[in-house]
């Protein structure tokens, strides 16, 4: 009961709206009732000067139509006499802050979440004694951490421990634990399993994984503009229709308590209430699924997108390349790998950890070199095993033999060997699809996107494999990062959607009507000049962002309408004469919590998603079932 009351405390007037209405009551119970009348009225009257200057300030705001009807509304009843119908409206209008601060607050329940379950605090180890607790700020990168059980990994890092157990719900969305091993990257965030572990840190607070969610979530809580302009849209031609009804019922009945008694049922609050419900809503589902929506007007962009581009590397595919096949023309694929990779193991080239990784894992293994050299821009060249071996580019190896080194299959790259002077065959190397790829252009056209465009710096033939692979409708390849903005601008179907990670994607993401950036392990840059951040590393959450938005969207409106339809059938009920200011004043408010009940929808997937979200599984599963299961010697 005190925590209530304390809770009512910042809202005084609702406070003195019950306190008059209780000293109006005990003057009616005494039998003063023209003191009643007289106390309720210039109540009544104060409220209503209070709601036109704020009319006045929203008008000049640019804001139309909102406080209009509940200022007449207010007079209208306190003119004809019927002070308890204004008190009501009163008790409407300045309930309705709190009303909204009620339905936000559990619209907003995943933000707040995110928000509370910041880590404050770390245990920090050091030389040979216990952990020692200090603020979660002052953990610098190399730092080894005591996390406990149940606790919140405080900054990023690795597991120093054997295993270990997570909650990561709070960054992906994903409800079952997820199995780490030692040498495993751990974000902030995560919450341990029931045993104390060991861990690393990797970043300190201020660039971990977590704050950076923290930071967007405090900023997507402070957006409130597209809640007016939504009422606007409504709000003018419902209050002229209002105004022009109550005029009416006045006219056709020579009774002005019949105009008091239509506008009583006009008050627009659903406008005012139900359209900001419906978006925190959306935003804070949105938040659970692992999706930052940084701005509530992005959320109208979302839903209305009919152009969507992606990114290539990183984006559509892991960005990770790797060996798919190994083609050997005059030894064993295997023996010609190990090879390769003796002498890639001294190369820069951003190919050379994949050729090392590819034989480290198979029986033959790295063997040593001897006399390594790099020949920047073309390849590398040493001895293995009293064997001359030079690997590199198909120009580099034509020049080194004197042969015609053969092509690598259609969206590969290859790395050429050459052993002993002679030609021994290639390494194809591959930066694979995305397994969720093909299903997300699939969800996003069932969504209503019109087009979907890849926007890439590698070559075409490249670009063009990979675009068929994931059924991308318009591939631009060889592109500066200025190319991509000016392709994003001349995109003819908008609003246009650009999904990317890296650091020369910032402009890009930047120009876009929405940009969105894979922040699970994409760049700040590109995380800060993007409207929505994706926080685990799954390109699938980009359709489920334009689903969301959707229905976001038409839950707003359906609340809207709903509130409207309701006023509308009172409001014709009233012109009759059939229903007295009173009453219509209490109904007022029914009309209210069913546009909020109905908002608060907008937190729960609807039908239509739960089986779109069924079928982008199946979808992924059967291209996962497609790849190939091991590395192709010929």
């Amino acid at each position: 009961m005190r925590k209530t009351f304390i809770g009512m405390r910042r809202y005084p007037m609702v406070l003195a709206t019950l306190a008059v209405g209780l000293l109006g009551g005990a003057l009616e119970l005494s039998g003063q009732g023209s003191a009643a009348r007289w106390v309720i009225s210039g109540f009544a009257v104060v409220v209503a000067l209070q709601q036109s200057r704020r009319m006045v300030q929203d008008l000049r705001a640019g804001t139309y139509g909102i406080d209009l009807l509940a200022v007449t509304a207010i007079g209208s009843t306190v003119a004809v006499g019927e002070y308890w119908a204004a008190l009501v409206v009163c008790l409407m209008l300045s309930g309705g802050e709190a009303l909204e601060d009620y339905a936000a607050g559990r619209a907003r329940r995943e933000l707040t979440g995110l928000l509370e379950n910041a880590p404050h605090t770390a245990h920090v180890l050091r030389g040979v004694e216990g952990p020692v607790d200090v603020p979660v700020e002052q953990v610098g990168v190399g730092d080894r951490l005591l996390v406990r059980p149940f606790e919140v990994v405080p900054v990023d890092c690795v597991l120093s421990s054997v295993a270990a157990t997570f909650d990561e719900s709070s960054l992906t969305g994903e409800s079952l634990p997820v199995e780490r091993t030692r040498g495993d990257e751990l974000l902030s965030g995560a919450v341990n399993g029931g045993e104390a572990i060991e861990v690393r840190a990797t970043a300190d607070a201020s660039t971990s994984q977590y704050q950076r969610i923290i930071a967007l979530v405090r900023e997507a809580q402070e957006s409130k503009a597209p809640f007016v302009r939504l009422a606007d849209r409504v709000a003018v031609p419902f209050t002229l229709g209002s105004l022009a009804l109550a005029a009416g019922a006045w006219a056709l009945s020579g009774d002005p308590t019949r105009a008091a008694e239509v506008l009583v049922v006009a008050t627009p609050c659903p406008l005012i209430i139900a359209a900001p419900v419906a978006f925190m809503g959306g935003m804070s589902r949105a938040a659970s699924n692992g999706i930052i929506v940084k701005s509530s007007g992005t959320v109208e962009k979302l839903a209305a997108v009919r152009t969507v581009a992606f990114d290539k590397t990183g984006t559509l595919t892991y960005g990770q390349p790797k060996v798919t096949t190994v083609h050997a023309r005059s030894m064993e694929p295997a023996r010609m790998l190990a090879l390769a990779a003796a002498v890639e193991q001294y190369s820069s080239h951003p190919l050379a950890d994949a050729v090392v990784s590819a034989a480290g894992a198979s029986a033959e293994g790295v063997p040593g070199a001897q006399e390594v050299t790099e020949v920047p821009a073309n390849g590398v060249r040493g001895t293995v095993e009293g064997h001359a071996v030079v690997v590199g580019s198909s120009r580099f190896l034509a020049r080194e033999t004197g042969a015609t080194p053969d092509s690598p299959p259609r969206g590969h790259s290859g790395v050429h060997v050459a052993v002993d002077g002679r030609y021994a065959g290639y390494i194809a190397l591959a930066d694979e699809l995305r397994v969720e790829s093909r299903a997300t252009m699939a969800s996003l056209h069932r969504g209503g996107v019109s087009t979907t465009m890849m926007l890439s710096g590698d070559g075409e033939h490249v670009a063009r494999h990979i675009a068929q692979q994931a059924g991308i409708d318009d591939v631009r390849a060889e592109l500066l990062p200025e190319d991509k903005v000016a392709a994003v601008r001349a995109a003819e179907a908008r609003p246009v959607m650009m999904v990317g990670d890296g650091v020369n994607d910032a402009p890009v993401l930047a120009a876009a009507d929405v940009g969105v950036a894979m922040g699970a392990r994409g760049s700040s840059a590109a995380s800060e000049s993007a409207d929505v951040v994706i926080t685990v590393d799954d390109l699938a959450r980009s359709a489920r962002a334009v689903h969301i938005g959707k229905r976001t969207m038409r839950v707003a409106w359906q609340a809207i309408w709903i509130g409207v339809g309701m006023s509308v059938l009172l409001m014709l009920i009233a012109a009759a004469g059939l229903l007295p200011a009173i009453i219509g004043a209490w109904l007022q408010e029914v009309v209210d919590l069913a546009c909020i009940l109905w908002a608060l929808r907008a937190m729960r997937p609807s039908r239509m998603e739960r089986e779109e979200a069924r079928r982008m599984t199946r979808e992924v599963e059967a291209s996962r079932s497609q790849l190939p299961r091991s590395l192709s010697f010929r």
